[in-house]
């Protein structure tokens, strides 16, 4: 099998480590990819968010499988022209995709399927969000409802910051504040079957002890030990299978990976956001437990066999994701850093090196080229090792005024 996989983050650069040591994947290529993806498959310079040319590219290739990674090209339709020329793809339509894409129509969704989730109201103007505020109190939240790459939610006890954000993005949704720990759930489907990946926990705040604003995610580990018992069997029956059901009775079938991040509260599980892609970083820990091919397990997503697909088979132990950030993020990230020590660090047992945000300069040395750099992914027989390997891998890299959290998954192992 052929696959092109779409998207540059370490994301991609995951699901290429992972297709490649898949029995059943016989070349993989990238567009547009980045440097540490251009290691590791065929890169194309053609833009992600462009339905057409990735369309043509996918054709050219001879492609037998499309998987694409980021949502901003699922929301533009790359799906549906990929499919458009019979060549099989791994993502929702973009009228499927607006799980992702629009808060409001999640909440729609959730409602008519009756999924548990946050009280919430869409607010348009500034008088709404005033009532809104006034009507759940603090701690506010308050989310952009369209897609703003994981960092359009505040979630905040200033009330004239919540006012600001809502301000500043437009149309909201503000909600109610849901108590307790967060997990995603990454279940694949094709419109019918399902079949959930292991459950991973991110960071999203920037600095240690989650403070500081939110990110795209600073680091992700997976298996969760803390977790009640059939925690995944009560997430599908209550929240994933009535979901798909309610997409494929709006005739919007919806084939690809339904994201779902959940909060733990004190009145039992709620969802907080639905996404239509793997997310980034769980994807990198979760993917480096799979033992099992996910060339195949796509494939069968792509193409209506779900349900005569062997389940997903884990690998024991733990993984840890530790993202390395540039100066500056989130807020003004700084570009053109050479990076060294990947080499070294790739070198540690049990490490991937995942490339984000990086390019080659004019002389061909590996630059920093966006706000998340580098995700430094590595397996253990448990946490804590898992968490120690990734750490040391991490210290041999040298990016100058990068940043990273020293406390991914640090209460888990201790616990």
């Amino acid at each position: 099998m052929k696959v092109l996989v779409i998207g540059s983050g370490a994301r991609e650069h995951a699901l290429v480590r992972s297709l490649r040591r898949d029995p059943e994947v016989s070349e993989v290529h990238a567009a547009p990819g980045n440097a540490g993806i251009a290691v590791d498959a065929a890169v194309h310079p053609v833009a992600a968010d462009r339905p057409e040319a990735v369309a043509d590219l996918a054709a050219r290739l001879d492609t037998d499988l499309v998987v694409i990674g980021p949502e901003v090209p699922l929301v533009a339709g790359v799906a549906d022209a990929v499919k458009a020329r019979g060549i099989a793809c791994f993502g929702p339509s973009a009228r499927a995709a607006k799980l992702e894409g629009s808060k409001a129509f999640a909440k729609e969704v959730m409602a008519a399927a009756g999924v548990p989730t946050a009280m919430a109201v869409v607010c348009d103007t500034r008088a709404e969000v005033v009532d809104a505020l006034d009507r759940f109190g603090p701690p506010y939240v308050v989310k952009d409802d369209g897609l703003a790459a994981g960092k359009g939610v505040v979630v905040t006890d200033d009330r004239d910051a919540a006012l600001a954000h809502a301000q500043a993005c437009g149309t909201v949704v503000v909600e109610e504040y849901l108590d307790g720990p967060e997990v995603s759930l990454f279940c694949v489907t094709d419109g019918l079957a399902v079949a959930p990946l292991t459950p991973a926990q991110d960071f999203k705040r920037a600095y240690d002890a989650d403070a500081g604003p939110n990110t795209g995610g600073m680091g992700a580990y997976t298996p969760l030990p803390w977790t009640p018992p059939g925690f995944v069997d009560d997430v599908l029956e209550r929240v994933v299978r009535p979901t798909i059901a309610e997409m494929h009775r709006r005739g919007i079938p919806f084939a690809g990976l339904l994201y779902v991040g959940l909060a733990l509260t004190s009145r039992g599980v709620r969802v907080v956001e639905f996404n239509a892609r793997f997310g980034d970083p769980e994807t990198q820990a979760v993917l480096a437990r799979l033992r099992s091919g996910l060339g195949g397990l796509l494939r069968a997503a792509a193409t209506g066999t779900l349900a005569q697909h062997p389940e997903p088979v884990w690998r024991d132990g733990a993984a840890v994701t530790v993202v390395v950030a540039a100066h500056g993020y989130p807020a003004s990230p700084r570009t053109g850093d050479r990076i060294h020590g990947l080499d070294e660090a790739a070198a540690v047992k049990g490490v991937d090196v995942l490339h984000a945000g990086t390019r080659l300069d004019a002389e061909g040395s590996v630059v920093s080229s966006g706000g998340r750099v580098l995700s430094v992914t590595a397996v253990g027989d448990d946490l804590a090792e898992a968490r120690q390997r990734a750490y040391e891998a991490v210290d041999l890299i040298r990016l100058d005024g990068s940043h990273h959290r020293r406390d991914i998954a640090a209460a888990a192992a201790r616990s």
